[in-house]
């Protein structure tokens, strides 16, 4: 057995069956390994940063890592910005990164980087290869490391003759490392802070977002009066009738500083202090009160659940407090608003969907529109690095492909990453693309006025997504997948109707 039949035979004995590839030479003999390998399956991406996104899409709604196949240091630089999203996350992925033979890098060939410092940019946990024997044992490593709570990035490079070398021994999996739990100490004092009557708000992050999260932060809300709000992006939300409807942190500095004016201890459950997106002129960088303090219930490696329930059952709050009843939600009519346009998805939306957000400008309103919405989850991009929407949304199908997925993808950002629209035709995937046609970045507008400059030429020209006009409809249709234009919401209804009635990727371009 070489050490690519290792590999492929261990990443199948640790739980990881799907792998999202764009191989190149060095990884000809893992390729090869997957002919005599039966169950892992492979799924091609046109271009690294599909892959990569695609992982992160699959790890959150399978709860464990995919594989990456990536070409050498260049191929795993293209990949960089949807790795990046799935670190901010909390996604498990591996990466294998072939990389030249140990004897042939010295001779600087074309494809020659220093893979290693790429890799360490977003990994948790990284590996270069040194024999065949050990690429079985490496590969064991680099799934327990990923699987680290709250989820991690491992990347093993593997150079080509450790690969074709004979030698491989496929290893057994690691013991899985559990998060840490919560001194009782901390939901003890937490929870006489809560009773004191100051004006509380607990930041929901990562498993604190699930419906046992919400439920037991519901609790503790119900008894004490505290606030709940979400970071500004979320990995995954549990949404809809049912769940609480807990809002994001606006995006704007100034909003944000308005919803937590009042605040005077902010309590974070797996999340960071809430910062702004960007630095402005004269305004803050964390925007709770200068003089509000921060609690800690529960790190991103901790158990933030268990630790919800716990300070729920310190504080004896009530096992199932009263939801808001919210009124049922009406399609809109006319042209697009973003609150026109949350209303109406939440009248189409279908149940138990997973809903890929990446709208930028159009989505920020979209939250609460939806909280009457059929029960649904919700990703969103974490990282900020564009590019991330139609590939989450085709490795979301892979992980759950009995759900309906829906991508909301901002034009700007989804010409970044077009090509997942090819993966979705070609493997089928029950994806619902929309496609908001800006026609320009328009997100940019409101960050120049932000940072107190004036708009003129240069900033209108650079902002332009016209001359020529993206023609969505046509360059889906390119990859393979049907699609149509709309223009008012009575339309975009209509369409999403008939496109959910059906299986198999669709795309909707919403003029705006």
């Amino acid at each position: 057995m070489n050490g690519a039949e290792s590999l492929a035979r261990t990443l199948l004995a640790c739980g990881i069956d799907t792998c999202f590839a764009n191989p190149g030479t060095s990884e000809m003999h893992f390729v090869a390994a997957l002919d005599q390998v039966e169950g892992l399956r492979c799924v091609l991406g046109l271009a690294e940063t599909v892959v990569t996104g695609c992982a992160d899409g699959y790890a959150r709604m399978a709860g464990k890592p995919a594989a990456t196949l990536l070409h050498c240091g260049p191929g795993f630089a293209n990949g960089i910005a949807n790795l990046h999203n799935a670190r901010r996350a909390g996604s498990p992925i591996v990466n294998v990164v072939g990389d030249h033979a140990t004897y042939h890098a010295q001779f600087d060939p074309p494809l020659a980087a220093d893979t290693e410092a790429l890799t360490r940019a977003v990994s948790h946990w990284m590996k270069t290869g040194t024999a065949a024997s050990s690429v079985g044992a490496d590969a064991a490593a680099a799934v327990q490391a990923a699987n680290a709570p709250p989820g991690r990035i491992a990347t093993l490079v593997l150079p080509a003759d450790c690969a074709w070398n004979e030698g491989g021994e496929v290893a057994q999996p690691l013991p899985a490392l559990q998060p840490a739990g919560v001194a009782s100490e901390t939901h003890d004092a937490l929870a006489e802070l809560l009773r004191g009557g100051e004006a509380c708000m607990l930041v929901l992050a990562g498993s604190a977002l699930g419906e046992r999260g919400l439920a037991a932060a519901h609790r503790i809300s119900a008894a004490t009066g505290a606030a709940l709000r979400t970071p500004t992006q979320v990995s995954r939300m549990a949404r809809g009738r049912g769940r609480p409807p807990v809002d994001r942190i606006p995006y704007s500095v100034d909003a944000a500083v308005q919803a937590l004016a009042r605040v005077r201890h902010v309590i974070l459950v797996g999340a960071a202090r809430p910062v702004a997106f960007f630095a402005y002129p004269g305004k803050p960088s964390l925007v709770a009160p200068p003089d509000a303090s921060y609690h800690v219930l529960a790190t991103a490696e901790q158990d933030g659940v268990a630790a919800l329930e716990a300070l729920a059952q310190a504080l004896g709050a009530p096992r199932a407090p009263a939801l808001a009843q919210l009124a049922r939600p009406v399609r809109a009519r006319g042209k697009f608003t973003p609150e026109a346009f949350g209303a109406t998805l939440a009248s189409v939306l279908p149940e138990d969907a997973i809903v890929v957000e990446e709208a930028v400008t159009s989505g920020r309103q979209l939250f609460p529109p939806t909280f009457a919405a059929a029960p649904h989850d919700w990703l969103q991009i974490t990282g900020g690095a564009i590019g991330y929407g139609f590939p989450c949304a085709t490795g979301a199908a892979v992980a759950a492909p009995n759900r309906k997925v829906v991508c909301l993808q901002a034009d700007g950002g989804g010409m970044y990453s077009l090509q997942a629209l090819w993966t979705q035709a070609r493997e089928k995937l029950d994806v619902v693309n929309v496609v908001f046609a800006n026609r320009m970045y328009r997100i940019l507008q409101g960050e120049l006025a932000a940072v107190g400059a004036k708009p003129g030429r240069a900033s209108a020209d650079l902002f332009d997504l016209s001359r020529p006009t993206l023609d969505w409809v046509k360059l889906a249709a390119g990859m393979g997948v049907e699609g149509a234009a709309v223009d008012t919401m009575e339309a975009f209804a209509d369409v999403f109707d008939a496109a959910c009635s059906r299986r198999g990727p669709f795309l909707i371009e919403l003029v705006i």
